[in-house]
Formats: C-alpha cells, sequence, structure tokens
C-alpha cells in the first residue's frame, strides 16, 4: 500500500522557516518533519512513499537524492564513474520514493488526483506534511477495511494553545500548558482512502480535498472516522516547530519508535 504525503504548500505562518525550504523540510531534532513522518510510516511496515511536490519540490528531490552521501560514511575511488564504498547503511535504505511535481498553487484535491497513476494498491493511506502522531497505522487500516467504506479520516483532539486553568471561584488551584484539549475532534490528517475517491477529484488547480470531494463523500455517508485519543501535533508556527524539537531532544517525542 501506497503512502501519499502532501508536500506541495507554501507554509506562510512559518515564514521565517518556508522562505529558504518547504514546510516538510523544516527540521524537529535535526532532520525535516517529513522525514519523522515517513519515519513512523515505516516504523509500522509501510515503505513505498508518493510525495505531492509543490513548492520549491526540487528541495525534497535533491534532499533524498543526496542522502545516502550526506548521511553515510564511505570511500570514494576517483575513477571516471566515481563509485562509492558505502560502511554504515540507513534506516531509510528499503523505501521506495516516488516524487511528483503536482503545481505550486495546485490545491489538495488536484494533487492527488495528478499521482493516480503512481497509486497501484486499491486503497492508499495519505497524511499532510506537517503533523506528526502516534497513531497507530496498523489499526487504522484494519478499522477502515472493517467498515467497507471509501474513506477513513483520522480524528483527534485539537491541540491547545493556552494555559489552563482550575479554579475554586477565583483562586487558582493549578495552572498547566497541556498540548491537547481532553473534548471534541478535528481532521487530523492520517487517512486512508479506497483509490475509488479518485473519481471525486479532477486536475483542475481548485480541486480541493476536504472542502470539496471529502464533504461530498461525507454526504453520501462513505467517511467514517477513526478515534485517536493519544498523540498528535501539526507544526503551523514557530511555537509548535519549538515543542516538537524540545520532544525530539528530550526523548519524549511519542511518534518515535511507535511502530515496533
Amino acid at each position: 500500500m501506497e503512502v501519499v504525503i502532501l508536500c506541495g504548500g507554501k507554509g506562510t505562518r512559518l515564514s521565517e522557516e518556508t522562505v529558504s525550504r518547504p514546510k516538510p523540510m523544516v527540521e524537529i531534532g535535526g532532520m525535516p518533519i517529513l522525514w519523522h513522518i515517513m519515519k513512523s510510516y515505516s516504523d509500522h511496515g509501510y515503505k513505498k512513499f508518493v510525495l505531492a511536490l509543490g513548492y520549491k519540490a526540487s528541495f525534497i528531490k535533491e534532499y533524498f537524492y543526496n542522502l545516502r552521501i550526506s548521511g553515510s560514511d564511505f570511500t570514494l575511488q576517483m575513477t571516471p564513474d566515481h563509485t562509492p564504498t558505502f560502511y554504515n547503511a540507513l534506516p531509510e535504505s528499503d523505501w521506495e520514493i516516488t516524487f511528483v511535481d503536482t503545481g505550486e498553487d495546485t490545491l489538495k484535491g488536484a494533487r492527488v488526483k495528478k499521482l493516480e497513476s503512481f497509486i497501484k494498491s486499491d486503497k492508499f493511506s495519505l497524511t499532510y506534511g506537517d503533523g506528526v502522531s502516534d497513531v497507530n497505522i496498523k489499526e487504522l487500516l484494519k478499522f477502515h477495511e472493517s467498515t467497507g467504506k471509501l474513506a477513513t479520516v483520522t480524528a483527534v483532539h485539537p491541540p491547545s494553545r493556552f494555559g489552563e486553568l482550575d479554579l475554586d471561584g477565583t483562586k487558582v488551584t493549578s495552572f498547566e500548558e497541556k498540548p491537547q484539549m481532553a473534548t471534541g475532534y478535528i481532521n487530523g490528517g492520517f487517512f486512508v482512502f479506497d483509490k475509488r475517491i479518485m473519481t471525486y477529484l479532477t486536475e483542475d488547480e481548485d480541486c480541493d480535498l476536504e472542502f470539496g470531494a471529502l464533504q461530498k463523500i461525507s454526504e453520501e455517508g462513505q467517511l467514517e472516522a477513526f478515534i485517536h485519543n493519544g498523540f498528535w501535533q501539526c507544526m503551523d508556527n514557530v511555537r509548535e516547530r519549538d515543542y516538537l524539537d524540545k520532544l525530539v531532544k528530550t526523548k519524549k517525542a511519542p511518534w518515535i519508535g511507535n511502530g515496533k
């Protein structure tokens, strides 16, 4: 099963980073958040990726193309073919990545449609290139298959952007900064789609995924929600980048090693 990752947005709310690189390549813990997303799928056994590129597409292509060189020790014979001998295996060595430039201003639905010929399975996973979670991908797929429906979306608790106060009258009894709210659900990405979803999409630039195809599929009763009460966090601004970076550096990132 292919894993589609939407990597084409401009990330304007993180402009201090994205002026020079696409948002999925912003680093947390020394590695791009895109790498973290792919590694979490890989840890669950899903290693075939299709990346829908757009803004600064060449940055992502060049990063992964050169990763074997930049991430390894090697000896280089200065012969005409410059054949290197590598001494250490990368964790990404069994990944298969297809890079597809879907246009800089294309909406998500059209991006997915442009990937149709690269998706060979009868179903595929899809997620955004700017969010991490400890969602169990295998359980998500099992749930999707049990419903027999066209699409499944992972429903998560929204992140809290404010400190939570516990009050006794006007007296503050506790003050905590909680990363997620305890009630309510939002679209957390981490979808599973039957490939028939392509019939709801076009390659027109203004074809949207959420407020187009998924809206219609929902109205037809073909969209199910996989409830995830664990960790989920997107990276929309500097504060969220720093929060995720700290989790990785302090070895408290719930998504790392989650599938093992």
